[in-house]
């Protein structure tokens, strides 16, 4: 349904015709149905809506999600108001009745989840009972035998503490990663499913999907490990050379240090870096080296490397947040089961502060001026409020930066890389549970062949000579820049005491 309604929109204005249409549950309004071509000027979910009618004027009805949007409305006439009555209400019964099997199950599971974590919470209070009787004991001098009646429950306890976290993974992966597994966010590059690695010790790949493997074709058993047998030594002969190399220049530069006088060394230094740059020059006109090799970032829709900044440093709110939709399938070629419930943190705070931009497009270009609209309306540290889900959003975007950056210094250990890349950002705002929960998740990381052979976009790009630039040439624009306007809202935050050190 569609056609023209008057909405308020403030004191000096007051009411003002506009244009709506009503299609797909989403209530959208415009300027003039002639400016319908230009966009829309906000809109509003019928789901998630209370409609309201008023007790005096037979003409308004409201609509509202108490805490983040109201459109006040009114019809040309009663009856006017009766037939968008009729198809809200009608929108709204549909979208609600109709919800379908998984969704009732998200919820089921949501709230088994919630029980659970209930109960780990009580766990973890008993653990810490039962070692201060522990210490107690054993200040006292009691008799070993309490001590051992006293160990034996806090093992029990642990045992029943870990059989419970391993449930909580369960209804987590039950409920988020069919769904999250397979849906990637908008203009995102193809995500590529992570394989477990033919030889490789089958416990390490436990935990991940089967079904993942259905997205590429099976080679025959001969040819691949043919061909793992040539990577293999082609791997060792380099090794073998690099080792050769460094350990003679190593021995040259000792020898240079202890018996050549200044002048000397400065003279075997400029020849080094003339066969360097003679190497270099070489290896360019070799047709093999110079391949380029697209990788993940390099194929993004969107990057914050890509973002111009206004002149006051204002970062652009739409642009910032397809560049963070842009990197959430780098969570999926962790392990999309395992990292479902980040991922789903994640987009969830991306699309709180997108609904806020919806609200009102004209009025919040950048981060910046959301940020100080719920500052000045003392909203700002609100629940569920777009400051604080752009506060849980740069801290999750430090996380991922954290660990890119261990990777493009040549970390290849994704499991340390993460837990290190945990340590400095996300840990400190995480209790003793979901601690536990992120460290079952960082249990099931991929090797570091896996993840670089879903970071190509053509299989088998990760075994050429130009990936490993390719990354460092690719993450060496991306990161800064990803940094920097991680700066800026750091720099805001702190202006205006925005921080929390809640734990969660």
């Amino acid at each position: 349904m569609e056609g023209m309604l008057y909405k308020w929109t403030n004191y000096i204005s007051g009411w003002q015709p506009r244009w709506f249409v009503l299609d797909g549950g989403t209530l959208s309004y415009y300027d003039s149905q002639e400016d319908a071509w230009k966009g829309c000027k906000g809109s509003i979910k019928i789901s998630v809506c209370e409609i309201q009618v008023h007790s005096s004027d037979s003409t308004r009805v409201d609509l509202t999600i108490p805490g983040e949007q109201y459109f006040y409305l009114r019809a040309i006439n009663a009856a006017e108001r009766q037939k968008w009555l009729v198809a809200l209400g009608t929108a709204k019964a549909c979208l609600t009745d109709n919800r379908t099997k998984r969704e009732k199950e998200l919820q089921e599971n949501t709230e088994a989840l919630k029980t659970k974590m209930s109960e780990l919470r009580l766990y973890c209070d008993l653990l810490l009972q039962q070692v201060n009787k522990i210490k107690e004991n054993d200040e006292l001098g009691d008799a070993a035998e309490t001590g051992i009646d006293t160990g034996n429950m806090v093992k029990s306890t642990c045992t029943t503490f870990l059989k419970t976290l391993e449930e909580c993974m369960q209804i987590a992966n039950r409920t988020f990663s069919s769904d999250l597994a397979t849906q990637s966010p908008p203009g995102s590059p193809p995500v590529a499913a992570i394989k477990p690695q033919k030889r490789a010790d089958p416990t390490l790949h436990t935990t991940q999907n089967s079904s993942e493997n259905e997205h590429y074709e099976q080679p025959a058993e001969g040819d691949e490990e043919d061909e793992a047998d040539d990577q293999r030594e082609t791997k060792q002969e380099q090794k073998h050379k690099v080792d050769q190399s460094q350990e003679e220049h190593d021995n040259n530069n000792k020898e240079v240090d202890t018996v050549q006088p200044q002048h000397q060394r400065e003279a075997v230094e400029d020849r080094d870096a003339a066969q360097h740059e003679d190497e270099t020059s070489r290896d360019s006109t070799e047709p093999e080296d110079t391949e380029q090799v697209e990788t993940f970032f390099s194929t993004m829709s969107h990057r914050f490397s890509d973002i111009r900044l206004e002149d006051d440093n204002g970062i652009p709110t739409q642009e910032f947040l397809d560049s963070c939709y842009a990197i959430v399938p780098v969570l999926d070629k962790l392990g999309s089961t395992v990292f479902a419930p980040v991922k789903m943190d994640f987009v969830g705070n991306i699309k709180k502060i997108h609904q806020k931009l919806m609200s009102d497009p004209d009025s919040f270009p950048t981060l910046q001026s959301i940020v100080l609209h719920e500052v000045h309306t003392d909203v700002a540290q609100v629940r569920n409020s777009a400051t604080e889900a752009l506060l849980w959003l740069r801290r999750g975007l430090k996380f991922l930066k954290e660990f890119l950056s261990e990777v493009n210094a040549g970390e290849q250990d994704i499991q340390g890389a993460l837990n290190n890349a945990y340590g400095k950002t996300l840990r400190q705002y995480h209790g003793w549970v979901v601690r536990g929960v992120f460290a079952l998740a960082l249990r099931a990381a991929p090797s570091y062949q896996s993840f670089t052979a879903a970071l190509v976009s053509r299989e088998g790009d990760e075994v050429k000579s130009g990936f490993t630039s390719g990354m460092h040439r690719d993450l060496g624009m991306y990161l800064p820049a990803m940094e920097k306007q991680l700066a800026i809202l750091d720099s805001l935050y702190e202006e205006y005491n925005l921080e929390s050190d809640e734990v969660v």
